[in-house]
């Protein structure tokens, strides 16, 4: 006969739940996707972007839109974004990117440290902690975010915010490159 062990059940149930956690996508998982992305290409000119956040339940709690103009030193690149939410409020952000083959590091005001990503095959994953304001209140939040080129012009973005491990929410935008 089997024994009831709640603590045997909970350790085995923790560690699956630990293990399911660090499952997922790699970048290398897209090596052959086509259209290659070249981020000096890319994020070089104008891009408009139009977004929402959803909280960990889905909800649409923000929307907003971007203005990027972008542009690069050699190996070093700069994204000067201009954030304006539905509420009217605008926000801006300027990165500083440094290219070193497949890998990036970046910088900007209200990040954390430096933000570090790779691109391969038509997708950057891109792992940063953001100083984001909430309610007078600044919190450290880890964004992992996902962009894919679809074509030479639109790049799909999710990125999943999270503190602490706990997902808080979500950010989609769309991408549009201006000819």
């Amino acid at each position: 006969m089997l024994k009831f062990r709640p603590i045997q059940l909970f350790a085995n149930l923790l560690l699956g739940l630990l293990l399911v956690g660090c499952a997922g996508p790699k970048p290398s998982d897209y090596a052959n996707e086509k259209p290659k992305l070249d981020l000096k290409t890319y994020f070089n000119g104008t891009i408009d972007a139009w977004g929402i956040f959803q909280d960990r339940n889905g909800k649409i709690v923000k929307r907003f839109t971007v203005v990027m103009k972008c542009s690069w030193d050699g190996n070093v690149g700069t994204l000067d974004e201009d954030f304006t939410y539905s509420d009217g409020t605008t926000q801006k952000r300027v990165w500083t990117i440094v290219k070193n083959g497949d890998t990036f590091t970046g910088t900007a005001s209200d990040v954390v440290g430096q933000a570090n990503g790779i691109t391969s095959g038509n997708t950057l994953n891109w792992v940063y902690t953001l100083n984001l304001p909430v309610n007078g209140t600044i919190y450290e939040v880890r964004f992992d975010d996902w962009m894919y080129l679809m074509d030479d012009t639109t790049m799909l973005n999710r990125a999943v915010m999270s503190k602490f491990g706990f997902k808080l929410g979500e950010v989609l935008l769309s991408f549009k490159k201006r000819q």
